[in-house]
């Protein structure tokens, strides 16, 4: 199984990276996460769309069609999605084709403060409807005070923490086993204008 993870902090030793980090590593052996550089993207503008999408776009939209599943880790700015976040979300919504399209994609959240960035999930999950994705409702992830929770090599040194997040991660991957299911079924001849009589 092949997961996409996308960090919506910038900063290289954040916390929400070290805890999609730990999704990967919570991940069961038949499913790897690779964690997508989405920083080159550039602020979304009609006028470049117009010009044909950016390359760097295009590469980031079609890793993301290719993959079983994709992990979302990110911090709450002022109640909602950071917004070069947003933006690298709206120029993967471009076009016919959504890239999301019924992936299934988890949610994940670290915060200092103790609501464990709550909030920014939910505005994820509006706009992750509008693109399609099948966003898994439980378990949630928030993770707050979780600068008490990782190390200084950035692992995790909380076992409730760990705990939660391989949680979400096995209820990932059942189903993105059953996506696949059902996209293998969908493509099998002979399933579609069978005679009930025969």
């Amino acid at each position: 199984m092949d997961v996409i993870g996308l960090c919506g902090s910038l900063r290289r030793n954040s916390l929400n990276r070290m805890l999609l980090d730990l999704a990967g590593d919570c991940l069961a052996p038949e499913a790897r996460l690779h964690v997508c550089d989405w920083r080159a993207l550039p602020p979304l503008d009609a006028d470049l769309l117009a010009a044909g999408m950016p390359d760097c776009v295009q590469q980031l939209r079609e890793r993301i069609r290719r993959a079983d599943g994709v992990v979302l880790a990110t911090p709450e700015y002022n109640f909602s999605i950071p917004g070069m976040f947003k933006n690298a979300l709206d120029w993967i919504s471009r076009g016919d084709d959504q890239p999301l399209r019924n992936k299934p994609v988890a949610l994940l959240s670290a915060s200092p403060g103790p609501l464990g960035g709550a909030r920014v999930q939910y505005e994820l999950r509006k706009v992750l409807q509008c693109m399609e994705a099948v966003v898994l409702a439980r378990p949630e992830v928030f993770v707050g005070h979780a600068a008490q929770k990782f190390d200084e090599q950035g692992l995790c040194s909380d076992t409730a923490t760990r705990s939660f997040t391989m949680a979400q991660m096995q209820a990932l991957l059942r189903q993105m086993e059953q996506h696949r299911r059902l996209h293998d079924s969908a493509q099998t001849p002979g399933l579609h204008g069978l005679n009930p009589s025969a």
